[in-house]
């Protein structure tokens, strides 16, 4: 069991036989020839950096990324920033992935709850091809447990469903302040937009991408489930086509992964507000990885390539 987090680290600390997951595995040598690891180490309560000297064979022959390792070790200051100087590591042995993974600070029951309450909200015949897609008993879990991404933005268990009732939160407002906006199409495609990624992710040994992830992607595979779904149910035929577009658009552009551009106004709507969500929740997620009371944070978040300040109010 567990006795020690991430969130936890103060220079200064030692550990011994702590489960954590292993992450970012980079091979390098010495200038006389040594051998030594760069790596991550995560759990649930966040990452940081480690070194490992002169790595013994042994473990230099398992140690990779994904792999649930028991690390000893000490924290030390680097660059500003916490780093572990590993001093051993061991395989773990039935690891528990809620310990090593982040997860939704928000209760999954209670998401699953305003999912059921947003698509009740629905005219039909939106109703029912929502309903029939994500509430089917075998995609539920699935879809309530996924990630949103790898990195960046909701990179935790539970992130999609997350990132999806934000979305579904903000379209109904847009919808009610903006003329012409078609409610039941915008908040149809926030919740189903992203739902590709329940193939795209895997979890087991920290979020990656599978091979239908890189094979097909989840833009595709939201259209091919949306389509069979929509074909099975009779679902009109014009409404099917606007519902694909938000899908097939919602990057924004095709530098961004979008197979095409938005061209309505809900499809422009849906990728402001995904870009909005994402880009709001990436700013946060970051600053929360940094424990203290530093006004700024000491690395450069990946997502707007600069260190950010953190709110005034943040604890």
């Amino acid at each position: 069991m567990k006795t020690i987090y991430t969130s936890d680290f103060k220079v200064g600390d030692e550990f011994t036989n702590e489960l954590f997951l292993l992450q970012d595995v980079t091979r390098r040598s010495t200038k006389d020839g040594r051998p030594y690891l760069l790596c991550t180490i995560r759990d649930n309560s966040g990452q940081a950096g480690a070194v490992f000297w002169n790595v013994p064979d042994y473990i230099e022959q398992w140690a990779a990324s994904g792999a649930a390792v028991l690390v000893s070790g000490r924290v030390v200051n680097y660059k500003d920033s916490i780093q572990i100087n590993i001093t051993d590591m061991n395989p773990g042995q039935q690891a528990d992935l809620g310990e090593l993974l982040p997860t939704s600070s928000r209760s999954r029951d209670d998401m699953i709850q305003e999912l059921r309450q947003h698509i009740t909200s629905l005219d039909e015949p939106w109703q029912t091809l929502t309903a029939h897609i994500l509430l089917d008993d075998a995609f539920l879990p699935r879809y309530a447990s996924a990630p949103a991404a790898r990195s960046m933005h909701h990179a935790y268990i539970s992130g999609l469903l997350e990132h999806s009732l934000s979305m579904a939160a903000i379209a109904i407002t847009l919808a009610q302040h903006y003329p012409f906006v078609d409610r039941n199409l915008l908040l149809a495609g926030a919740l189903l937009h992203d739902m590709g990624k329940t193939y795209e992710y895997e979890v087991e040994g920290g979020f990656s991408v599978s091979d239908d992830g890189r094979l097909v992607g989840h833009i595709i595979r939201a259209i091919v489930l949306v389509e069979k779904t929509a074909a099975a149910l009779n679902f009109p035929d014009d409404k099917l086509q606007h519902l694909l577009h938000l899908i097939a658009s919602h990057h924004g552009a095709m530098e961004w992964g979008a197979p095409i551009v938005p061209k309505t106004l809900e499809a422009v709507l849906l990728h402001q507000i995904d870009l909005l969500d994402s880009r709001i929740q990436g700013f946060l997620d970051h600053v929360r990885t940094e424990s203290g009371d530093k006004v700024w944070t000491s690395k450069s978040s990946h997502m707007f390539s600069t260190e950010l300040r953190r709110p005034h109010n943040m604890p």
